[in-house]
């Protein structure tokens, strides 16, 4: 057998590979729709075939037929790697830019069995939030990675690696874009025929960006939510109060970890029970139960202890959503986080199907599939406004739920507007992004938790640091943040990498990576770090019905400030950079993008990290000043002040009761 660093040289093999065995416990996609027509077949495996020599076409052809049959897609399951796939100390990987060898530190830790939705078919999370397409273009990327020099950027065309190009230090060593339709072509049913044709594919947000660091990724903006969501709901603890929800699959596994930092009892519906036990045997979901009536004693119980508990139930959501609005439970807190951006190809399932009827049903009828989940839907919005309607706080988790229902014909609409508030739009928009608070996140890339221990501790002074100067309206944040990092270790939050996730703003991102570059050049801290975040961030994305969701002057259906990101990160020191079509709320409906930046102890780390993390945050910053946020004008004022060279413009507010009369006169 070949060693790790042979396999990753040797790139796609002249010869034909054996078959690997399939794990029978590790997840798989669900069998994707035949959507394409017999000539568009023809084309698909003629796409497919352009990574092979000529003289293997014929034997690939079948293969690929085959695939195309059974599963919808082609994945290439035959060049599956022999090489156990996970994020290796960085000194492991076999290449010659040390940047280049963080990036294949970060491929592998999203397809680490550990971490990834469904690994054999390159999925990270979130149902179709795809790595790469098929394994030949993982086999391509990581000999690229292996090869290239600093002078030389890679370009990653929806998973396809389209080359390495002559560049120069500066320049980020991977462009990646994902999802990059014509406006008029990006519509759900399209992407299906396009990504089945294998030229281009769904990368979510961190999924394709190589960015994810397991659900660690979303559990302190979780955290903050849930503690947030009942401070507005009464302005108490979560001690005693009940959090009702569903997903425990991809990033929606952060939900069980997160009630119980936040001090909730949560109930977490989940019908894959491979998705459940999962996050069980990790340590995430404290018990779970098939049974309702012995979920919902156990769930009391822990409300009269004031635990704080995370209970799955291993069924339909919709079943849970009914049980409880049937009996005189109290609900303080509700959401959802089934991957209804893909409603109809796995990412949510009916009430009145098992999982394995509806993952057969999707694939034999789409049609009939669809009226399963939208009449599923109306059933679950009549339950949700049931409990609401006895007090429980209800949001939209991003996930398009609030969208989906509104097109299943659900009681959603209260007049124009949703009855729900997307969670962004009430908490994390105005409490969070306005003053540039957001999911930054690191990983120490010697894969030692000794590193990431000290990095913890580094943050946290900073933290303590800043709360002595800090301005009233971003105190509580601070101490939120405080206490997050304090208990970080303790939470045993690290799921692949040795990675954490801590939410700050523009000058906490920048001190942090700092101290963290200069412990590197000090020795204190043995390898590189990787900086990163969530696309779901102050300037990372655009999308009108999540993170921009609390703007309200009509550009929350524009897209300038993600691509202005993108393009900023790249030429002010980023490592690798990324676009993305969809993401969250789904294809078509938002556009995102991220950053890695690897910090190595240098004088030009320092450079790097100063120059783009201050416009990552800050080009987000002044949008929604513009759009006459009070928190984010406050905040870029206060940027503008500590940094001279800043010059935004700032809104003056308009008379909106003196506009409307003059309309009025004119009419």
């Amino acid at each position: 057998m070949k060693s790790f660093q042979e396999e990753i040289l040797e790139g796609i093999p002249d010869y034909i590979p054996e078959l690997p065995n399939f794990d029978l416990n590790i997840n798989r996609a669900p069998k994707r729709r035949d959507i394409l027509s017999p000539k568009e077949k023809v084309l698909a495996i003629k796409n497919a075939l352009r990574y092979f020599r000529p003289e293997t076409h014929n034997f690939w052809a079948k293969e690929f037929a085959n695939e195309l049959k059974e599963y919808g897609r082609i994945y290439m399951y035959r060049l599956r790697p022999k090489h156990p796939i996970y994020a290796r100390p960085i000194y492991e990987y076999p290449a010659k830019s040390r940047q280049a060898a963080a990036i294949m530190l970060m491929i592998q830790n999203n397809l680490d069995f550990a971490v990834a939705q469904h690994p054999y078919e390159l999925i990270t999370y979130g149902g179709n939030g795809a790595v790469f397409q098929n394994w030949a273009q993982y086999r391509l990327t990581m000999k690229y990675l292996a090869e290239m020099t600093e002078d030389q950027t890679l370009v990653m065309y929806s998973g396809h690696p389209m080359g390495l190009f002559p560049s120069h230090p500066d320049a980020p060593r991977v462009v990646v874009t994902n999802g990059m339709m014509i406006p008029n072509y990006s519509s759900k049913e399209l992407y299906e025929k396009y990504n089945a044709l294998g030229v281009t594919q769904y990368g979510q947000m961190t999924a394709g960006s190589y960015m994810y660091i397991g659900p660690q990724g979303i559990v302190h903006g979780t955290t903050i939510t849930l503690m947030n969501a009942e401070r507005l709901r009464t302005g108490e603890t979560l001690a005693g109060k009940v959090f009702v929800t569903s997903g425990l699959g991809g990033m929606s596994g952060a939900q069980a970890k997160a009630s119980v930092i936040a001090g909730a009892v949560g109930i977490i519906a989940e019908i894959n029970p491979k998705a459940l036990l999962k996050r069980y045997e990790q340590g995430w979901l404290t018990e779970y139960y098939d049974d309702l009536d012995k979920l919902l004693l156990r769930a009391e119980k822990a409300r009269q202890n004031k635990e704080a508990v995370s209970i799955g139930y291993l069924g339909n959501v919709v079943d849970l959503w009914e049980k409880v609005a049937k009996l005189d439970f109290v609900v303080e807190l509700g959401s959802d986080q089934t991957s209804l951006h893909n409603p109809f190809s796995g990412g949510y399932y009916p009430v009145g199907l098992t999982f394995e009827q509806s993952n057969e049903l999707m694939a034999r009828n789409p049609e009939e599939f669809k009226k399963y989940v939208q009449d599923s839907l109306i059933r679950q919005v009549d339950a949700i406004n049931q409990l609401a309607d006895r007090g429980m706080y209800f949001w939209d988790y991003g996930n398009a739920f609030l969208l989906e229902s509104k097109r299943a014909g659900a009681n959603i609409m209260n007049g124009e507007k949703f009855k729900y508030p997307s969670y962004v739009e009430n908490i994390m928009g105005p409490i969070c992004f306005d003053y540039g608070f957001g999911p930054f996140r690191w990983v120490c890339t010697s894969g030692n938790p000794a590193d990431l221990e000290k990095t913890d501790k580094i943050a946290q002074k900073v933290i303590e640091d800043m709360l002595t100067t800090c301005p009233t309206e971003i105190k509580q944040q601070l101490e939120d943040n405080l206490k997050w990092i304090t208990e970080a270790s303790k939470n045993k939050l690290v799921v692949g990498s040795q990675a954490r996730i801590l939410y700050a703003d523009a000058e906490g991102r920048m001190r942090i990576a700092k101290a963290f570059n200069d412990a590197i050049a000090k020795g204190e801290i043995s390898a590189p770090i990787v900086l990163g975040r969530d696309h779901h961030d102050v300037s990372g994305t655009d999308s009108p019905y999540r993170e921009t969701a609390n703007i309200y002057d009509g550009s929350q259906f524009t897209a300038d400030m993600a691509v202005q990101n993108f393009v900023g990160d790249a030429f002010r020191g980023a490592t690798w950079v990324s676009l993305h079509n969809g993401g969250g709320v789904g294809w078509g409906e938002v556009i995102n993008g991220g950053f890695g930046l690897v910090i190595d102890g240098s004088p030009d780390s320092e450079r790097r990290l100063k120059s783009m993390l201050f416009w990552d945050v800050n080009n987000g910053i002044s949008r929604r000043s513009w759009a006459r946020n009070q928190g984010a004008v406050n905040t870029i004022k206060r940027a503008m002040e500590k940094e001279p060279k800043l010059k935004v413009t700032i809104p003056y507010i308009a008379n909106e009761a003196e506009i409307e009369k003059i309309i009025q006169e004119l009419n």
